[in-house]
């Protein structure tokens, strides 16, 4: 029995070794997919070049890059109990919903009155928004391709 406990011993210690001598192994060669060797003309063979990923073909605007993001709600905007109404117009429905790089939110109704909303915030705005589905570089793009 003692034998045969010392011979299992003995074979997990060297499969321990073995194990750790592959990783080590793993450790100190870089993944082709992780880095790209640089070609030798621009430089030493030892270079090694990480791609930027994602690609800044398919990359879009970081929230750095835009003065901000916008919206259509067509249903009420009920704020704290109430209907919210534009204060020029009295329209209650079809508002476009801003919200700014600086996190405010501003409404405009169909008739170009824009009002900022301080009830509302980024944090509204990001759960009730969808996903951002297209890039314009004016308000006035935005506000066509929304309907405005």
């Amino acid at each position: 029995m003692f034998r045969r406990r010392a011979r299992a011993d003995r074979e997990l210690h060297e499969a321990q070794r073995e194990a750790l001598a592959l990783i080590q192994m793993h450790a100190r060669e870089p993944l082709p997919f992780d880095t790209v060797q640089a070609p030798a003309s621009a430089g030493s063979s030892s270079e090694v070049i990480v791609p930027d990923l994602p690609l800044a073909e398919v990359r879009g605007p970081s929230r750095q890059d835009v003065e901000g993001v916008m919206m259509r709600w067509m249903q009420l905007l009920v704020i704290e109990g109430e209907v919210r109404t534009c204060p020029k117009c009295g329209v209650y429905r079809g508002w476009i919903v801003f919200c700014l790089r600086d996190d405010s939110v501003w409404l405009r109704c169909r008739a170009g009155h824009q009002v900022q909303e301080p009830h509302l915030d980024a944090t509204w705005f990001n759960r009730n928004s969808g996903p951002v589905d297209h890039w314009h570089p004016t308000l006035e793009d935005g506000l066509r391709h929304l309907g405005h």
